[in-house]
Order: structure tokens, then C-alpha cells, then sequence
């Protein structure tokens, strides 16, 4: 699984900073956390092949998260998209599509299929094939919700020197065992799948916060993650200023990834108001809280 980050800025974009949006990639899809303005444009300059776009996440109707969705849509359909798509976000995403297509006089020739968070949920599950994805509401202006994303365990590892002690020959018989059927040798021996396979691996698991204060529920979703994308407005210098707009800053998410017992926290959301010469100060503001911090830039990639 890869992050790959197509937009890093807050409210304001810059020439180094495009509004948020968060691509994971995953083995036969990408995901989408955010869409904001020119995500379309970051998309293709990441090399990501829209086909494989399977589902969008948006998490608050402020401009900079979600302004780049309706022109993402029109894009895939102008370029011929016929597989569904699936959108999950706050209550009232639905009115907003509907309102764009009846505005612009077209509709989506392709299957748009529309979650919505209901008003007063404090914790939101979809679960997937391989993987689910959980939203709980966040602390910012208006309903805002932060996401973890966690993988179902997986398969144990195949002990090939195991399976060649037991003379179990190279081909089908082995794919079998490694799909949990028992197999019986030409000389009559059974094999259990227990005997070859390793035990069940843990997935991995990332949360993505983006716009919020400081809150229970961001240590929540971040709870022993791999990774924690979380907002960073601001430097430890503007709390006041940050509290008062529904933001953190650098020191507040790098707490929050230390009382999670994060494995990596990657900042984001960065104000307009520092350029990459304020960078190495923020990053070490972070770091004397929570030593494996970074901070994301457009096309940064984060391998989980």
C-alpha cells in the first residue's frame, strides 16, 4: 500500500501547495481522501491510472477538500469511464451531485453510488473485501470526519523449505494448500494447509485527519497505526489562532500521534503563510514531540 499525496496545502493554494487530496494505492485500486481544486491534474501528473479509482472519501464541504470533485467526475466521464464508482462523505454530498448535473444539464452515464454519513453518527464502518474503511466525526467548523483505513489480516507465508522436506512437488497442489485445502501425496500422505503456511499476518492500517482540532476521536482513529496523515496548519507559535479557526498545529499532531503510538506521522494541510524555507522549522517543532515525523509536499509517496 502507498500514500501518495496530490495536494498538501490549506484553504489557500500556492505554487507549492494544491488544495488537499490523498491517493492510497492499493494492489488492484486507489482510493481517493479529498478532492480538492486541480486534484484531476495531480492525479495524472502522479501517473495514477484513473480506471482504477474505485472509491472517494470526502471529509467536510469546505472549498479545499471537495471543489475539484465535480470536475474529477465530468473528466472520468468524458473519458469514457462505464465501471461504478462509489462516494462516501458528510450528509448532503448527494444534493450537491445532483445539484451540479442539473445545473450543468448532464448526467453521469456511469454508476455513481452515494454513502452518506448520517448527521449524527459518532462512528461509520464500510467494510470491504480485503480492507475496511471507519469515519468518526472531528472537531472543526463544520461536521468534518477523520478516516482509518484497516486492512483484514492476511494470508501466513508459504514455507517452501517445509514443503520441500515433505516432498510436496512445485505446481497446483501447492496453490491449494495455500488456499486452505489439505492435499493427499501419490504416496498417500495427507498434507494440512497448518503444516506449510505460516500464521495469519496483521494488515496495515492508516488514519487520515485533515482539519480538526486537536480531539479524542483523531488519538482513536490513529491508534497504533502505520501511519498518521494528520493536519499541521500551523507552528507551535499560532495555538491561539489555530484553536479559533478549528485547527492544529505541528506540536498538537505530533501529540496526537504520540499518544496514539503511531509508527509514522506525515503532516499536512500546511498554511499558505509558510514557504519551503519555514519547512525544517516546522518539521522540528514536530520532531521534539514525535521524532518520525515528516512533512508531505505534492507527489510526495509513502510507502505503508
Amino acid at each position: 500500500m502507498e500514500i501518495v499525496f496530490l495536494g498538501t496545502g490549506a484553504a489557500t493554494p500556492t505554487l507549492q501547495r494544491w488544495p488537499t487530496s490523498i491517493a492510497v494505492v492499493r494492489a488492484r485500486e486507489t482510493l481517493l481522501f479529498d478532492c480538492g481544486e486541480g486534484a484531476q491534474v495531480m492525479f495524472l501528473r502522479a501517473y495514477l491510472k484513473p480506471g482504477k479509482l474505485s472509491r472517494i472519501f470526502i471529509s467536510h464541504f469546505h472549498g479545499d477538500h471537495f471543489n475539484g470533485l465535480i470536475g474529477l467526475l465530468t473528466s472520468l466521464q468524458l473519458n469514457g469511464r462505464d465501471r461504478p464508482l462509489s462516494i462516501y462523505g458528510p450528509h448532503g454530498i448527494a444534493g450537491y451531485l445532483d445539484y451540479m448535473q442539473k445545473l450543468s444539464k448532464f448526467t453521469f452515464r456511469f454508476d455513481v453510488r452515494l454513502h452518506e454519513i448520517p448527521p449524527d453518527s459518532k462512528e461509520t464502518t464500510w467494510n470491504f473485501e480485503t480492507y475496511a474503511v471507519t469515519a468518526m466525526p472531528l472537531e472543526h467548523r463544520i461536521p468534518t470526519y477523520g478516516f482509518r483505513l484497516t486492512e483484514k489480516p492476511l494470508p501466513g507465508k508459504f514455507d517452501i523449505e517445509a514443503a520441500a522436506r515433505l516432498g510436496i512437488p512445485d505446481g497446483p497442489v501447492r496453490g491449494l494448500l495455500q488456499r486452505g485445502q489439505s492435499i493427499e501425496l501419490a504416496d498417500g500422505t495427507r498434507v494440512a494447509p497448518s503444516q506449510v503456511i505460516g500464521p495469519e499476518r496483521a494488515g496495515n492500517n492508516i488514519a487520515i485527519c485533515t482539519d480538526t482540532l486537536p480531539c479524542e476521536n483523531a488519538v482513536r482513529l490513529a491508534q497504533n497505526a502505520d501511519v498518521l496523515v494528520h493536519e499541521g496548519t500551523f507552528d507551535v507559535s499560532k495555538s491561539e489562532w489555530a484553536h479559533e479557526t478549528g485547527h492544529s498545529t505541528v506540536g498538537q499532531a505530533a501529540q496526537i500521534a504520540q499518544q496514539a503510538c503511531v509508527k509514522k506521522l506525515v503532516l499536512t494541510h500546511i498554511s499558505a503563510r509558510y514557504g519551503p524555507e519555514d519547512e525544517p522549522e516546522l518539521l522540528s517543532q514536530a520532531q521534539e514531540i514525535f521524532p518520525n515525523s515528516m512533512i508531505a509536499h505534492n507527489m510526495l509517496r509513502v510507502e505503508v
